[in-house]
């Protein structure tokens, strides 16, 4: 399963962020959080079906209309959001494959996939999200002050066949870690 070229880029091009390191990291980002902070936590914002955007849909089989299993949680480090996660599942596969995701809650999705030996993850694309960015204005929600632009990346987790997309959009609470 190949991530959309729709702007998503295979390398961080030309990155000059002090978050680099959490970037391009390949492990579980929630077990790097909470390694790095013993208050974490996640606060579930939104689950619900709904359309994908237009560079998710392809990744999951989705046509234009239809309506698809979209979580967006926020992972904390003491009171302060770390990164935005937004994930994209069809909802096909939430009776078959993927059907605990749906009952995942306030629970760190990272933490179900990267236990399971057979899932899969693909490679990681990034992209600098301007202020105009559906993702950005989602992240920002939270935040008292808005930044110039936040980075994201993006991969595919394949458990038999069935993609599950995860999208994490780096705040600037990171830079405290």
């Amino acid at each position: 399963m190949k991530i959309s070229r729709r702007n998503w880029q295979p390398s961080p091009v030309n990155v000059q962020c002090p978050c680099h390191r959490w970037l391009i990291d390949r492990g579980s980002l929630t077990r790097r959080l909470q390694s790095h902070c013993p208050s974490f936590s996640v606060q579930a914002v939104r689950q619900r079906l709904d359309r994908p955007y237009r560079d998710e849909r392809a990744e999951i089989s989705s046509k234009g209309k239809e309506l698809q299993l979209v979580r967006e949680v926020y992972l904390y480090c003491r009171e302060t959001p770390m990164v935005f996660a937004h994930s994209v599942l069809n909802r096909r596969n939430l009776r078959g494959t993927w059907h605990s995701i749906s009952r995942q809650g306030a629970k760190p999705l990272g933490a179900a996939l990267f236990a399971n030996p057979r899932v899969k993850r693909t490679a990681l694309h990034f992209k600098k999200l301007a202020p105009h960015h559906q993702l950005f204005l989602r992240a920002c929600r939270l935040l008292k002050t808005l930044p110039s632009h936040l980075w994201a990346r993006r991969s595919v987790f394949m458990l038999r066949n069935k993609p599950i997309i995860v999208t994490e959009v780096f705040l600037p609470g990171i830079l405290e870690l």
